[in-house]
This record gives structure tokens, sequence and C-alpha cells, in this order.
């Protein structure tokens, strides 16, 4: 014969309100100050890239200035650089799929 299946009744057929929490709750909870971080930094990078295209074309002869590394470390060789916006998109997405 098949085990048996534990069965537990619940109180007028509701959850309780901390295991509802503990389901719905998301794996990383995002803060509103880290949001506005995020947000600080990516605008103030934005700025940062314009400038650099400006002053490769010739429009400005201040600004930043771009490091490049004279003699490269071998131990960065196949180092990729993650894309920035396409690690939020997939967290944007991830964040709908655990809510529906």
């Amino acid at each position: 014969s098949p085990a048996q299946k534990l069965v537990f009744n619940r109180v007028n057929g509701k959850r309780p309100p901390l295991l509802l929490q503990q389901i719905s709750a998301p794996e990383e909870c995002y803060t509103l100050a880290h949001e506005e971080n995020v947000r600080f930094i990516y605008e103030a990078w934005q700025q940062v890239e314009q400038q650099l295209d400006g002053s490769r074309s010739g429009e400005s002869a201040c600004g930043p200035v771009q490091y490049v590394e004279k003699t490269p470390n071998p131990g960065l060789k196949n180092f990729v650089p993650i894309d920035l916006e396409e690690w939020w998109a997939q967290q944007f997405l991830a964040k709908i799929e655990n809510c529906s």
C-alpha cells in the first residue's frame, strides 16, 4: 500500500500570514534606496560616456580621460565585462515571473 500523506487542515481555510509571506517573498529584495543608488550611478556613467564620445570627436578639450593599460594583465586575458543593461532586464523578468 502507498505511504500515507500528511494533511494539514487550515484554520478557516486560510493560510497563516507568516507562511504566505515566506512563499511570496522574492529571493532578492531591493530597497528604494538601493534602486536610487543604481539609478544615480547609471545616469552618472551615461554622462561620462557622452563626454568621452564628445572628446573623441574633438568637441571638448577637457573632460574624462579613458585609461588604457599599457601592459595588459595576462590573468585578465579571458575577462568579459558584464552587460549591466542585460542583467537588469533579466532581473526584471525574473521578478515578474516570480510574482505571477
